[in-house]
């Protein structure tokens, strides 16, 4: 059981990952060489969602609830994953306006990282009998990161989730351990320094923190 007190724990946490901050920089745009084929691309607000990712879904939702600048980015919408706007000034200060003036902007990053992301990570947690909530923040973050629990990765090591039989703490652990090697050893360097995200989740087992009841040190943030 995930109580409303550590969802919120958990979302800061990656947060901190995302943008540096457990709030959250909604109108944080960055750049980066992440897309298909190395290409760049923007990756936007909150939990950072990616131009050839979910930033359609995220700028669609905006429209619908008919935010400030909802006329400006209706323009867009076709070319959001279609025609690279990755130097697109008028579209970039667009996202950041948006976000600094208008609360639905938040209201629409907080939705779209709740239904395409959260939502599924915890459908996976509860599915796969996980119960403890540092098996709920690992999960998410791949969630967040890697956009699910690859398959590949999981076929790298033999423990078994509880639904299984297996032993929840050993499967989280192996897991933890099989995605940091893949993001260190990963043929996109941009990927290496993102380590930072399986070294914390290991320092939080070893401090055997499972119920995130303590302070969690998140790439140097404290995280109460």
């Amino acid at each position: 059981m995930i109580s409303p007190e550590i969802k919120k724990k958990i979302i800061r946490i990656v947060n901190v990952f995302e943008t540096g901050t457990p709030e959250g920089r909604y109108e944080q745009v960055t750049i980066l060489p992440d897309g298909r084929n190395g290409s760049r691309q923007i990756t936007y607000g909150r939990s950072q969602t990616t131009e050839q990712g979910n930033l359609r879904n995220l700028v669609e939702r905006y429209v619908q609830l008919q935010g400030t600048y909802a006329d400006e980015f209706r323009a867009f919408l076709p070319k959001i994953g279609v025609t690279p706007l990755v130097d697109n000034k008028a579209f970039k200060d667009l996202l950041r306006n948006s976000a600094k003036e208008d609360p639905l902007m938040r209201q629409a990053q907080d939705e779209t990282f709740e239904v395409l992301y959260y939502q599924p990570a915890h459908h996976f947690f509860e599915s796969e009998r996980f119960t403890l909530p540092l098996s709920m923040l690992v999960i998410y973050d791949s969630y967040i990161h890697s956009g699910s629990i690859p398959p590949f990765l999981r076929s790298r090591y033999p423990e078994r989730t509880p639904l299984r039989g297996g032993d929840e703490k050993a499967w989280i652990r192996a897991y933890t351990k099989t995605r940091q090697h893949w993001l260190a050893t990963h043929k996109r360097r941009v990927l290496h320094p993102t380590v930072y995200r399986t070294e914390c989740f290991l320092n939080e087992m070893d401090k055997d923190n499972w119920g995130l009841e303590k302070t969690v040190l998140a790439h140097g943030v404290k995280v109460e």
